[in-house]
């Protein structure tokens, strides 16, 4: 027996040691077993004589059932076109010292599946069915007994199986019907195009209609839906009701209403309607745009719910659920989706459970499932937050249907996610225009001859009298002819319009304008208010105990009120306060945005001796709005992507997205490009979302120093992005109240400080915050016009360097200007520095960074009223050296070239240092002829 213990969790020891807590206390263990124990006494009470060999052949049976349990998932009949792997040990009643002459003899064993003592025939006919027919499941690593005991006794009571009735099957037909004429007649209509068609996974449609029916009668009132191409035409057709005549528009058109969207493929395009259910329930719905990046879209769906969750429904799961439609390649390949799963139970992040449907052709473009992953199935990475799978074949739309209801009860229960593996096949190749052959012949001869899952279906409705053959054909005929009515329709129309997504959120708020950048709104506040804040966030309760050095951080930040000198920490406190007290709700998240990287925001203090955290910023008024910050898993693509989708859902608030150093946004490039960039152009897409990503040259070696400012503004058009990189507290204020005080919304990207969150110099005033609003361009107020003959821009930490320096050489005839937002650039608050020093003959721009890399390569593209000297580290394919010393060589060689000081003739005559031999403008020819 011992050889085959590890087929289930129900070895002896483990069963002896229940029946002896059973002996003690009936009540002590699970009722399945409670159930079966009170059977085995009384067999044993009433049949001493063979107690023994009765006590044995019961926990062999209960062996076998566990064997189903745990192992019954690798012998089902889930694949519609392939022969499926074998497996050893099967379940064959040998394995576990059972034999055919017990298959009369009936066992109390029976109980643990509900259906009482039982012959072992009729044991293995229920379990057969449970377990290995058209559903398999995979759930016994779940460690919690109750969600255990409710799945085994939602699937053995049922057989895993739903009796539907003739209406529901009749409701079943019917959208089986729609999901297979809409594929054939686009096939027809648009040869060659490519829509990424759901022919032979069309049993899919019904299922999301079932689920929606099946949330809309547990109190769902919206559904949050992200998807790749597979099946997304039929799905906006045929769930989310996008008018036919608008798909084939998108077939046809040649141009969008608006210029300046250049739009995208229909089979990214997004959509949301309300519907309603088969029981007349009205339900939200809302297929998220997204791009050929395929699971990109899912961080963003979980941000989207994640919101409403939180704002619209008041933190109440059974609201709202997220669904998330996968393939089976992109699941089991893409890391995103671990980075997705492994947030779903953090309190900032959690959504009460998602559902994945996983469209699994067992094919990815060209490539074997035996070639796209080493795990058993794709969907193995659900069972690291032990959450059930469900492997079902998809040529079977009752039992999907079945299961897929089963899933959504369970979700509304548990709140955890839950996965549905539904195995078909790919009609055609990767797209309607790919030959599939080349790498799968064998695959798809079975294909070319298999049956659709509505022609499946119908037989099989005709066999029990539901429909004739005449109806059937005519309900085919009836929608083919509607599909031509609204094709015709569509053929006159040659513009395609793009329906804002989440348009009720965006109510209220427009899309920016060239002039909106020219000029920032005052975002001032009162000194009292300020004051206010300060004194709230900076004493605690003195009912709780803190760690003693934070009394020490307090009382610096008390004692920068009393001086009127306030630090980058205090400037973003008063940002947030005054947005929070003016109704705004902030949500910060990013891996230690809590006390920050370089420990300088503090926004929470933990109660000592206990793991109590206490958030200043949540306790500044009763009305206020709502502080969120948050800790994130250590993932860029996942949490970027879900803060992505936050904003999206709540356009009136301030989200940011921390990155721990600025570099590390590049593990989330995905994000940037496909969403942050150019989600406006493509989908119409509004976002807010904001980027901290500290930024700064500090001798810390090729990490860590560059956040690349040189990728956003290559990305940079039409006023898709706001690249900033502030130089004080007070402008960062500004800044952050500005995000949310304009009618409109495009993504923040800020290149934060490190060094600077506590440089001496680098601090504000009352009257800073107090005054006016985020200035894109700062002055050199020291400097005097008529004087100067140098004009140097910059920005970021190397300003600091650059006015010390200046001090200290007393180079009056120098001004230091710096650029705090470089795109949109402030042309023409530029044009008004350069007239005012009228005498200048030098024009310098100087940055930390190498000459290829930082803003030069974008403002020596974009720059053109002056001739402008670039003063750089040297190109280079790193962005710093991992030198301390030859760091801070560079740096004071970028200083010495900005004010000119050489003690070589050579230099003097060609690399533009201090020189008496040339007056500054003949130094200039000199320097631009070499």
């Amino acid at each position: 027996m011992d050889k085959f213990s590890y087929l289930g969790n129900a070895d002896i020891s483990v069963i002896e040691k229940q029946y002896k807590l059973f002996l003690e206390n009936p009540d002590s263990v699970e009722e399945s077993w409670k159930k079966f124990f009170e059977g085995f006494e009384f067999a044993r009470k009433n049949f001493q004589s063979s107690s023994s060999q009765v006590f044995d052949k019961e926990f062999k049976v209960i062996n076998l059932i566990e064997g189903y349990r745990q192992r019954g998932h690798f012998f089902t009949k889930t694949n519609p076109v392939r022969i499926r792997r074998q497996y050893s040990p099967t379940l064959d009643i040998e394995n576990f010292g059972l034999a055919q002459n017990d298959l009369e003899t009936v066992f109390q064993a029976g109980k643990n599946i509900g259906i009482g003592p039982a012959r072992l025939k009729d044991i293995i006919s229920h379990l057969e069915q449970t377990y290995c027919a058209s559903i398999g499941v995979e759930y016994g690593y779940i460690r919690t007994p109750a969600v255990l005991e409710w799945l085994r006794e939602r699937m053995e009571n049922s057989r895993n199986i739903t009796s539907f009735t003739k209406e529901e099957k009749k409701l079943i037909y019917f959208h089986l019907k729609l999901a297979v004429g809409f594929e054939n007649f686009i096939h027809r209509k648009f040869v060659g195009q490519k829509r990424f068609s759901l022919e032979g996974a069309e049993s899919l449609i019904p299922a999301l209609s079932a689920v929606i029916d099946k949330g809309g009668n547990l109190g769902i009132e919206e559904f949050i839906i992200g998807m790749a191409h597979r099946g997304r035409l039929n799905v906006l057709a045929n769930i989310l009701q996008k008018p036919y005549e608008q798909i084939f528009d998108e077939f046809n058109g040649k141009s969008y209403p608006d210029e300046k969207a250049l739009g995208d493929v229909k089979y990214h395009l997004g959509y949301e309607n309300d519907v309603t259910t088969a029981n007349g329930k009205k339900v939200r719905l809302s297929l998220a745009p997204n791009p050929s990046h395929l699971e990109a879209v899912s961080p963003v769906v979980l941000g989207i719910s994640h919101a409403k969750i939180r704002n619209k429904y008041a933190k109440n799961f059974k609201k709202l659920a997220p669904i998330i439609i996968h393939g089976d390649a992109a699941i089991a390949g893409q890391g995103i989706v671990y980075e997705v799963i492994q947030m779903s139970q953090l309190e900032g992040y959690k959504t009460g459970g998602t559902i994945h449907i996983v469209i699994n052709n067992q094919v990815g473009f060209t490539t074997n499932y035996l070639d796209a992953r080493s795990s058993t199935y794709c969907t193995d990475v659900g069972k690291v937050t032990k959450s059930p799978v469900f492997h079902v074949n998809g040529d079977d739309v009752e039992a999907l249907v079945h299961t897929i209801s089963l899933a959504m009860e369970y979700r509304q229960t548990f709140h955890t996610d839950v996965f549905i593996d539904m195995l078909c096949y790919r009609k055609y190749g990767h797209n309607e225009g790919d030959e599939p052959r080349f790498t799968q012949p064998l695959l798809y001869k079975k294909i070319s001859v298999h049956p659709n899952p509505r022609n499946i279906y119908s037989e099989k409705l005709i066999r029990e009298g539901i429909f004739s053959e005449e109806q059937i054909s005519q309900a085919e005929k009836d929608y083919d002819e509607i599909l031509e009515t609204k094709f015709s329709l569509s053929n006159s129309n040659a513009v395609v319009k793009i329906e804002q997504f989440m348009k009720d959120e965006w109510k209220g708020y427009r899309y920016s304008e060239a002039s909106d950048f020219e000029k920032s709104p005052d975002t001032s506040v009162e000194k009292e208010l300020l004051q206010f804040i300060s004194d709230k966030v900076n004493n605690l309760p003195e009912d709780k105990k803190f760690f003693s050095k934070i009394n020490r951080i307090l009382d610096e930040r008390k004692k920068q009120a009393e001086e009127n000198r306030f630090d980058w920490a205090m400037g973003e406190i008063f940002a947030y306060g005054s947005l929070l007290l003016e109704g705004h709700p902030v949500r910060l998240s990013g891996q230690d945005s809590e006390r920050g990287t370089f420990a300088h925001r503090h926004a929470a203090y933990v109660v000592e001796n206990g793991d109590e955290k206490y958030y200043p910023l949540k306790h500044l008024d009763p009305k206020q709005a709502k502080f969120h910050v948050f800790n994130s898993p250590l993932s860029e693509y996942g949490v970027m992507g879900f803060d992505y989708g936050y904003a999206l859902a709540c356009p009136k608030g301030l989200t940011i997205w921390e990155a721990q150093f600025g570099d590390f946004h590049n593990v989330a490039q995905v994000v940037i490009d496909q969403f942050i960039s150019s989600a406006e152009e493509k989908w119409g897409l509004m976002n807010g979302l904001t980027l901290f990503l500290p930024h700064g040259y500090e001798g810390q070696g090729p990490e860590h120093s560059s956040a690349r400012i040189e990728r956003f503004l290559t990305l940079s058009a039409n006023g898709n992005m706001q690249i900033v990189n502030c130089t004080t507290p007070a402008n960062f204020f500004h800044l952050l109240r500005r995000q949310v005080k304009r009618p409109f919304r495009v993504p923040l990207v800020v290149f934060t400080p490190k060094s600077l969150l506590r440089h001496p110099r680098c601090i504000s005033r009352y009257d800073d915050f107090t005054k006016g609003g985020f200035q894109e361009v700062i002055d050199d107020n020291q400097a005097n016009p008529d004087e100067v003959l140098q004009l140097v821009f910059t920005f970021g930490r190397l300003y600091y360097d650059l006015i010390a320096k200046k001090e200290e050489l007393e180079a009056s005839d120098t001004a230091v200007v710096r650029i705090e937002q470089l795109f949109p650039f402030p042309y023409n608050r530029v044009r008004e520095i350069i007239k005012k020093y009228k005498n200048a003959q030098r024009y310098v721009w100087a940055q930390d960074e190498p000459e290829n890399m930082g803003a030069w390569p974008f403002i020596h593209q974009n720059f053109k009223d002056v001739t402008l000297l670039p003063v750089t580290r040297p190109a280079s394919g790193s962005p710093a050296g991992g030198l301390l010393e030859l760091h801070n060589k560079r740096l004071s060689k970028i200083l010495s070239k900005v004010y000119k000081q050489c003690d070589c003739e050579l230099a003097r005559k060609y690399c533009g240092m201090r020189c008496s031999k040339f007056s500054m403008k003949e130094l200039n020819q000199e320097i631009l002829k070499k």
